[in-house]
């Protein structure tokens, strides 16, 4: 039960269901599985490590949140850190002396347990006066003892195995400074910085599945004013826009998060937010997979075979009640998912400077795209020019790096709206190169990409080249 004000609880109370979404975004994917290649690396968010497994992993240990806030006399700031804890689970199947022995897989009638990292939800709650801050500001270590528990499965009223779940010690430090800042508006600058500082020391080469445990997981805070106001990072008033520029905030970005577009509670995340974010009201309950279309989710779930949703239930409770929700959602929720309009407006007419283009190459007469030229090595290089194409490695597609070698004919010159030079190209010996042509469909490449090799003869057809759109 929450000690937080109840002003303060009720603006969290409507901050937390954004929060449960990054808690939980990535848990676990579609399709729920922990067999699936998509659920073995997890864990992309928020996720501090210990401060010796950083020069390893490449991770951070820290976050660090920067905003400005306009206290009232006597106000009190409340902090939420609110994170994940990996537990991990293993399991182990009954033997016939009545003990246990360790397992990949168990196999019940409604679902399948195998090894699996759960995450159990953790909160460090504070409750400062902003006075207290001032100077050196507040301190708060906190400590995370290791836990050990086993849960036993039954079938048919007998023992068959037992999972055997395990949470390792996790040490943190809560850092709380605040900064008056000069002028008439009385803000101040706020910071807060979350520390995982355990002392576990990785062996060399370690894996990040072995930190893990150690680690604070999907970290994020929620802080809140009793009486005073948040000001936005996003979009801060003009007068206070020089302070929020010099706000340092790092691994973690603060927005506004209070019921009615208040400004008393921020939500500071991994997941970069705008202010006020909301979750759609069509969303049903969490499907974890943010990456994916509900609608999609929804329907893919509910089509998995009875032996994935054994392996599904097994895996986790929550992807079991991902499955529960795919199969019980009636058509009419479901139909809700396909769409919303969010808002309409009355469309009179446009005015004259949207009828036409902010810039239309086929209207500029300085832009001929069949008789353009571009110097290349010294050689004047156009329509109908041979060159050898030799696509540079800043290059990402690896279609254009296959034709490395390979001759083509310039088809066109064109130019972009930030200066920059593109050739369009037909590749000797393409078998649709006629195609593309007549469809004015080609390959691209800039200048420094290829080499002239002079110009080509007409084509023996007739056919006449033209530019792409």
């Amino acid at each position: 039960m929450s000690a937080f004000p109840t002003g303060i609880e009720s603006g969290f109370a409507a901050a937390r269901q954004i929060a449960d979404a990054v808690l939980l975004e990535g848990y676990v994917l579609y399709p729920y599985r922990a067999s699936a290649a998509k659920n073995r690396l997890r864990w992309q968010f928020g996720v501090l490590v210990p401060p010796e497994y950083t020069a390893q992993g490449g991770e951070h240990s820290h976050q660090r949140t920067e905003c400005l806030v306009e206290p009232r006399g006597g106000d009190r700031l409340a902090v939420e850190l609110r994170f994940l804890r990996v537990q991990r689970r293993t399991v182990e199947r009954a033997t016939a002396t009545g003990g246990f022995e360790p397992v990949g897989r168990l196999e019940l009638a409604d679902r399948v347990f195998v090894e699996w990292d759960e995450g159990v939800e953790e909160r460090i709650e504070l409750l400062l006066p902003v006075d207290e801050l001032a100077g050196d500001g507040v301190l708060r270590p906190f400590r995370l003892p290791g836990v050990g528990e086993t849960e036993l499965l039954r079938e048919n009223d007998a023992a068959v195995g037992r999972l055997v779940r395990r949470r390792e010690q996790v040490d943190g430090l809560l850092r709380l400074t605040a900064e008056e800042l000069p002028g008439p508006y009385r803000a101040q600058r706020l910071t807060v910085v979350v520390e995982n500082t355990s002392t576990w020391t990785p062996a060399r080469h370690a894996r990040r599945e072995e930190a893990l445990p150690r680690s604070l997981v999907s970290a994020h805070l929620l802080l809140g004013l009793e009486h005073g106001c948040f000001l936005s990072v996003t979009d801060p008033p003009e007068w206070a826009r020089p302070a929020v520029e010099r706000c340092r905030n790092e691994h973690t970005w603060p927005v506004l998060a209070g019921p009615d577009r208040g400004r008393r509670v921020v939500l500071s995340s991994p997941i970069i937010l705008e202010d006020h974010p909301q979750v759609a009201p069509e969303s049903l309950g969490t499907l974890y997979d943010a990456t994916e279309i509900d609608e999609i989710l929804a329907l893919r779930t509910a089509a998995l075979t009875d032996q994935e949703k054994r392996e599904a239930r097994g895996t986790d409770e929550r992807a079991g009640a991902v499955i529960d929700l795919a199969d019980s959602m009636p058509p009419e929720v479901l139909e809700r998912l396909h769409g919303a309009v969010r808002g309409l407006r009355e469309i009179t007419g446009c005015p004259p400077e949207a009828e036409q283009p902010w810039w239309d190459p086929g209207n500029d007469p300085e832009v001929d795209p069949e008789r353009d030229r571009v110097l290349v090595d010294g050689h004047s290089v156009g329509a109908g020019s041979r060159v050898l194409l030799r696509p540079g490695r800043r290059r990402t597609d690896a279609q254009d790096l296959f034709l490395h070698g390979r001759t083509a004919v310039v088809e066109a010159v064109l130019h972009d709206v930030d200066g920059s030079v593109h050739l369009a190209v037909t590749v000797d010996g393409d078998p649709g190169a006629d195609l593309w042509r007549a469809q004015g469909r080609f390959r691209y490449f800039q200048p420094d990409e290829v080499t002239p090799l002079g110009e080509a003869p007409p084509p023996a057809d007739g056919a006449v080249r033209t530019e792409g759109p």
